[in-house]
């Protein structure tokens, strides 16, 4: 029997590793920096404004973010931010793309398990180097056929990596961790999409509403329940 699903994409960062938590503790860092302007709601509210507008100037990644950052500083001090704080910034983002790689548990076992049978395609967001850096670093790299960092996920990303690097969509499925990115649109593109949760709740302007209404749309506690939920969509 032709399996229905031939290629599995998964996200990178807060999928197969830790990213979030660095982002929230160089946050944290910027509320301290800037606490004699702004209260911390305050700061983390100008600072998700700046970051959607930077998204298409920028894109995602610790760049933008640190560029997002020092714009709000600018703007909350009306010009006259300290060249100290900008300077602290600007370490803070050099540490985040030197923290090294941590696996989030059965990373590893799933994508080990999946690449036997299975085209395994790695489709993320981000800074380029970043993102190459952290995925040498994992030792997961030679378990995927192809590689693809995009600066954006929509169905139309989703229909153009799966029929290069697969037998289209609707024979693939999308793991990740963001209902946004991951989830919603490849199942627009006609794939399957599955949200592994990341605790805390992720990014403002990665949040969505579960697809509940679709039969493609599969929530996981973790990645360890991956293999066996394709061995029972596939009939293996």
């Amino acid at each position: 029997m032709t399996r229905a699903i031939t290629t599995i994409g998964f996200d990178a960062d807060d999928t197969l590793w830790h990213n979030a938590r660095f982002f929230r503790l160089t946050q944290q860092r910027f509320f301290e920096c800037l606490a004699d302007h702004a209260d911390p709601a305050t700061l983390r509210a100008r600072l998700l404004d700046a970051e959607a507008r930077n998204l298409g100037h920028y894109g995602y990644g610790v760049k933008g973010f640190v560029l997002s950052m020092i714009e709000t500083a600018i703007d909350v001090t009306d010009r006259r931010v300290p060249a100290a704080v900008i300077a602290d910034l600007i370490a803070a983002g050099r540490e985040m793309l030197e923290h090294p790689v941590e696996l989030l548990p059965h990373a590893r076992t799933a994508i080990e398990t999946l690449a036997a049978r299975h085209r395994l395609v790695l489709l993320t967001k981000g800074d380029l180097l970043d993102q190459e850096r952290k995925l040498a670093q994992s030792g997961l790299g030679e378990l995927f056929d192809a590689v693809e960092i995009v600066s954006d996920k929509t169905p139309g990303t989703y229909t153009d990596v799966f029929g290069r690097h697969g037998d289209g969509a609707a024979r693939a499925m999308m793991i990740g961790d963001s209902l946004r990115s991951d989830v919603i649109p490849m199942i627009a593109a006609g794939g399957w999409g599955v949200h592994v949760p990341h605790a805390p709740a992720d990014w403002a302007l990665e949040a969505a509403e579960p697809p509940r209404a679709s039969a493609r749309f599969r929530e996981l506690a973790h990645l360890g329940e991956l293999p066996a939920l394709i061995a029972r969509l596939t009939g293996e």
